[in-house]
C-alpha cells in the first residue's frame, strides 16, 4: 500500500506575507512558474525552507532553486526584474551541488541597493515540482525567517521512465535573444509550453543540455544573451514540438526582444562555408577520413522503492565487487601505465567512503539499491561539475562512468556489441573511459565529442589508442545523420561535413607520407639535433613517469626538461611518502643518466589540480588562485618534503630543480631559502641548478631582474598563452584563438631570452610548441637552447631541427615579431614546413 507523505517549507526571511494573487507580475501571479507565496523582506539574508541540494544558482545571484531528497523542486526569487542587476547587490553563500539543512543561509542581498535599482523587493517562494500545497499561516501578516509557512503532500510513487521511443529530431541552432538569457520568467512560458506535448524534449546549449519541461533545469544551463541553444526531440510529435519551441524562443518567450546579430565564425576557411566545418578541441592528434556513427545511451529502467532493505545492500555490495573485478580486468590489459592509472582511480572511487554512506543510508530509507547508487552517484557528479573547476568537471565523467557499471550489473543489463562499419567516425554527447578503452581500432578512425576536455581521461586513452579526437564541438554534430562522410582533423580541432574527393584523396596520401616519415625519424633518433650550419639544439622529454623517462631514453631524448612531480600526488587519498617520492625521484635519474639534465618541477597543483588531502577554499577563478608556488609557500612543509625527497638524487644525475607560477623575485628567494635550508640539513654542499617556469606575463616581463637569481628559465607556453590573450586554452569557443603563435605570446619569448642570454643563462621551452614542427624554426630563430617535447615527438623535433639553417631561422624569428596576428605568423611559416605534414584546407 502506498502511503503519503508530508513536508514542511519554512519562510526564507522574515517580512510581510503576501499572496501569489497580489504580486504585480502575470508570470508569478498566474502560477505559471508554481504555485507558493511571497514575502517583502524585512531581513536581508534567504534562508533554505528544506533539505536538500542546490539544484541552481543563477550566476547573477537572484535566484536559486533547492530539490529535497524526495524531489520536491522549491525556486526562491529575490525581488522583480532583479535579474537586469547583472549580480549587484547579492552574495551567494552556497554553490550549485552543495547540500544545505532547512534554515541553513543560502544569499546575502543589498536591501537598499536593491530597492532603489530594481522594480521591487517582493520575494517568492514557488513549488516547482508541481505538489499540492496548504498554507499553514493566513495570506498576510508578518512571518519570521524559519517559521513553517507551508505544507506539501508528497506522494510515494515508482518513478515512471520517459518515453524514449524513436530517434531524436534536431532543430536548427537558434540565437537567444532574451537580454538575460531563460531566467525564471522565459523559462516558465517554455517548460509550460513543453510540457503540452508528449515527445522527450531537451535543450541544448554548447557541452550541456536540460529537460525542456523543467523549469529548473533549463534555469541550470544558465544562458545568457546571444548563446547559441538547438533543441532535440523523441516521440510521435517530435517534429511539431520542435517547429512549435523554435518559433518560441525566437520570439523571446513572452519578454520583448530585439533582433540578434550573429557575428561570423572567428576562424573558418576561407574556401568553404562556415556550416561545411564544426570547430571544437584537439583530444588527440591526427586525422581521418570516415563515415559518421552516432552513440547513444539508452536510459535505465530501476524502481525507487524496495521492501527488503538488508537484501538490497547485499545486491549493491555484490555489483560493488564484480565492478571492482572488471576495472582490474581493464588495468591489467591497459597499454600503458597512464591508461592503467585511470581505472585504478576508477577502483578508488568505488571504495569512496562518503559515496557509499550516501548510497546506503538512501537504501535504509526504502530505497532500492540500484536507485540508491544512482542517487548518490548523480549528486557527487553534479557537486563536481558545479565547483567552476575543470579539473573536477571531467573527474565527474568518470564517476558516471563508474556509476553506470556498477547500476547495469545490478540491473542484469548486458552492453550489446556495437555493429560498426569500416573507418567509423564516432559522434556523441560524451563517450565514458570505459567506451573508449573498449573501441574497437580496426573499426573505428576516430571521435567527436560534444563533453569532455583535452586533459580528461577519455583524451588521455584516446592518445594512447592512437585515434584522432575533438571534445567540445558544437552540438550541430549531434545532427548529423549515420553515415554522413566527414574528415576529422584532430590537428585543427576540425570536422569537414560532405568533403571533396580530392581532399580524402589527398588524406590518403599524407597519412602514408607521414608513416614513411615516421619511420625514417626513429631510425635517425639517436643522431644529434645540430642545424645545418651547426648550431646545437638540445631536444628532452617532457614526462610524468618512470616508463615515460625509459621510453625517452629510447626515443633519443637528450635529457628531460620537464618531470611532472604532481603526477606522484594526484588521484589519492593521502600524500606520498619520503621513501615513496625518494624511489621514484631516483629510479627516474638513474634512467636519465649523469650526462642529462634532469629538470624536476616542484609541485604544480592547487586552483584547477586540487588534492583531496589539501583542504583548500573554493575559487571563483581557480586559474588565478592558489596554485603552484603559490600553494606551496603557503604550505612551506609540503615543499620542505618533496626538496628533501628530491635531493636524495642530487649524485644520480645532472639534477635541476623548476619552480611554476613564479611571478615575484620574493617568492623565488623564499623558495631558495627553503631549498638551501633542506639541503643544509642532509649535508649536501652543492645545490642542484634552480630556474623558474615563465607562464605568466609578469615573469617574462621581468626576466631581466629574475635572470641574476636563476640558473635557468623554462618557458611554459600553454599558460603564457592564455594569461596573455586571457582566453582559457580549454574553452570550446576560444580555444582555436588561445594561439601561442600570438606575436604578443612571442615577443614575451623573445624579452625572456634576451635578458637570460645577457646573464649567461640558458632558455628552455617546456610548452605545447616545442612539440610543433612547424614552431621549431621560429624558436631557434628567438634564440631558445632546449626544446622540452611531448615523449612520442622527440625524433621528429630533431629531424626538423637538423633540416634547418640558423640563420635564415634568425632572419625569419625578426620579421615575424613584427605580424599582426597568430594567422599571419602561421602563414608566414608553412612554406618552412615539410610539405609531407600539411593537409590544406
Amino acid at each position: 500500500m502506498v502511503t503519503s507523505q508530508q513536508l514542511q517549507l519554512l519562510a526564507p526571511l522574515s517580512g510581510v506575507l503576501m499572496a501569489l494573487d497580489n504580486v504585480p507580475d502575470p508570470v508569478f501571479a498566474s502560477r505559471l512558474i508554481g504555485d507558493g507565496l511571497c514575502i517583502d523582506p524585512t531581513s536581508q539574508v534567504l534562508c533554505a525552507p528544506l533539505a536538500g541540494v542546490i539544484s541552481n544558482l543563477q550566476h547573477t545571484g537572484h535566484a536559486i532553486s533547492i530539490t529535497g531528497e524526495n524531489g520536491v523542486q522549491v525556486l526562491l526569487h529575490i525581488g522583480l526584474d532583479t535579474v537586469n542587476l547583472g549580480g549587484k547587490g547579492f552574495t551567494p553563500l552556497v554553490m550549485e551541488g552543495q547540500q544545505v539543512a532547512a534554515g541553513q543561509a543560502l544569499i546575502e542581498f543589498d536591501a537598499d541597493y536593491i530597492a532603489l535599482h530594481a522594480r521591487s523587493l517582493l520575494t517568492l517562494m514557488l513549488v516547482v515540482s508541481g505538489e499540492p500545497l496548504v498554507p499553514l499561516e493566513p495570506g498576510s501578516g508578518l512571518v519570521e525567517c524559519g517559521q513553517p509557512l507551508l505544507r506539501l503532500q508528497l506522494a510515494a510513487t515508482e518513478a515512471v521512465a520517459e518515453d524514449q521511443t524513436g530517434a531524436a529530431q534536431f532543430s536548427e541552432p537558434q540565437i537567444l535573444p532574451n537580454a538575460n538569457g531563460l531566467h525564471a520568467r522565459p523559462a516558465a512560458v517554455f517548460a509550460q509550453a513543453a510540457k503540452g506535448f508528449a515527445a522527450t524534449i531537451r535543450l541544448h546549449k554548447q557541452q550541456g543540455s536540460a529537460n525542456a519541461k523543467s523549469l529548473v533545469a533549463i534555469m541550470a544551463l544558465q544562458t545568457v544573451h546571444g548563446d547559441s541553444v538547438h533543441l532535440s526531440a523523441a516521440g510521435v510529435d517530435a517534429e511539431q514540438a520542435l517547429t512549435v519551441l523554435s518559433e518560441l524562443l525566437a520570439s523571446g518567450c513572452g519578454e520583448t526582444v530585439t533582433a540578434v546579430a550573429v557575428e561570423p565564425q572567428a576562424i573558418a576557411a576561407p574556401e568553404q562555408a562556415a556550416t561545411d566545418v564544426l570547430r571544437g578541441v584537439c583530444a588527440s592528434p591526427g586525422s581521418a577520413f570516415g563515415h559518421v556513427v552516432q552513440l547513444s545511451e539508452s536510459a535505465l529502467q530501476l524502481a525507487e522503492f524496495a521492501a527488503d532493505s538488508h537484501s538490497e545492500c547485499e545486491r549493491l555490495n555484490q555489483g560493488l565487487a564484480e565492478a571492482t573485478g572488471a576495472l582490474q580486468v581493464l588495468c591489467d590489459n591497459a597499454p600503458g601505465k597512464a591508461q592503467a592509472e585511470i581505472f585504478k582511480a576508477h577502483q578508488e572511487l568505488l571504495q569512496d567512503p562518503d559515496l557509499l554512506e550516501h548510497a546506503f543510508a538512501l537504501i535504509e530509507q526504502g530505497k532500492s539499491a540500484a536507485f540508491a547508487w544512482q542517487s548518490a552517484t548523480q549528486a557527487t557528479s553534479a557537486l563536481f561539475k558545479s565547483l567552476g573547476n575543470r579539473l573536477l568537471a571531467e573527474r565527474a565523467l568518470d564517476l558516471e562512468d563508474v556509476g553506470q557499471r556498477v547500476l547495469k550489473l545490478m540491473l542484469g543489463v548486458q552492453d550489446s556489441a556495437l555493429a560498426l562499419p569500416d573507418q567509423a567516425i564516432l559522434i556523441a554527447e560524451q563517450l565514458t573511459p570505459s567506451q573508449t578503452a573498449g573501441l574497437d581500432t580496426r573499426k573505428v578512425a576516430g571521435f567527436a565529442t560534444v563533453g569532455g576536455g583535452a586533459t580528461s581521461h577519455v583524451a588521455i586513452l584516446a592518445r594512447a589508442l592512437g585515434l584522432p579526437a575533438i571534445c567540445g564541438i558544437s552540438a550541430q554534430v549531434l545532427a548529423l545523420a549515420n553515415g554522413t562522410p566527414v574528415v576529422l582533423d584532430a590537428d585543427l580541432g576540425t570536422l569537414h561535413l560532405q568533403p571533396a574527393p580530392e581532399r580524402i584523396k589527398q588524406l590518403d596520401n599524407l597519412r602514408e607520407r607521414q608513416h614513411q616519415r615516421k619511420q625514417q625519424d626513429l631510425q635517425q633518433a639517436a643522431l644529434a639535433a645540430c642545424t645545418r650550419d651547426g648550431q646545437r639544439i638540445e631536444v628532452s622529454a617532457n614526462i610524468a613517469s618512470l616508463a615515460e623517462a625509459e621510453q625517452a631514453v629510447t626515443l633519443g631524448a637528450e635529457g628531460v626538461g620537464l618531470l611532472r612531480s604532481e603526477f606522484l600526488y594526484l588521484d589519492r587519498s593521502s600524500a606520498p611518502s619520503h621513501d615513496e617520492q625518494v624511489a621514484t625521484y631516483s629510479a627516474i635519474a638513474r634512467a636519465v643518466g649523469t650526462e642529462h639534465n634532469l629538470v624536476v618541477r616542484t609541485l604544480d597543483v592547487g586552483g584547477d589540480k586540487p588534492l583531496a588531502y589539501v583542504p583548500m577554499d573554493h575559487e571563483a577563478n581557480p586559474f588565478l588562485g592558489m596554485r603552484g608556488i603559490r600553494l606551496c609557500l603557503e604550505r612551506p612543509q609540503l615543499l620542505r618534503e618533496q626538496f628533501s625527497a628530491i635531493l636524495a638524487s642530487a649524485d644520480l644525475t645532472r639534477l635541476h630543480i623548476m619552480l611554476p607560477m613564479v611571478t615575484q623575485l620574493s617568492e623565488l628567494r623564499m623558495a631558495r631559502q627553503l631549498l638551501e635550508e633542506q639541503a643544509l640539513a642532509l649535508g649536501i654542499k652543492a645545490l642542484p641548478k634552480l630556474g623558474i617556469m615563465i607562464e605568466v606575463p609578469a615573469a617574462a616581463l621581468m626576466a631581466d631582474l629574475f635572470a641574476p637569481e636563476v640558473d635557468f628559465f623554462s618557458i611554459g607556453t600553454n599558460d603564457l598563452t592564455q594569461y596573455t590573450l586571457a582566453m582559457d586554452r580549454d574553452h570550446p569557443r576560444l580555444a582555436s584563438q588561445a594561439d601561442s603563435f600570438h606575436p604578443a605570446v612571442l615577443r614575451l619569448i623573445a624579452t625572456t631570452v634576451k635578458a637570460a642570454h645577457a646573464h649567461g643563462k640558458w632558455v628552455g621551452v617546456c610548452g605545447a610548441l616545442a612539440s610543433e614542427t612547424l614552431a621549431v624554426p621560429l624558436l631557434l630563430g628567438l634564440g631558445v637552447d632546449e626544446l622540452s617535447v611531448s615523449v612520442p615527438l622527440i625524433p621528429a623535433i630533431k629531424a626538423r631541427v637538423r633540416e634547418l639553417d640558423f640563420a635564415a631561422c634568425q632572419t625569419l624569428a625578426q620579421q615575424v615579431l613584427g605580424l599582426e596576428s597568430a594567422e599571419q605568423v602561421r602563414a608566414a611559416l608553412l612554406p618552412l614546413q615539410q610539405p609531407m605534414t600539411v593537409l590544406e584546407y
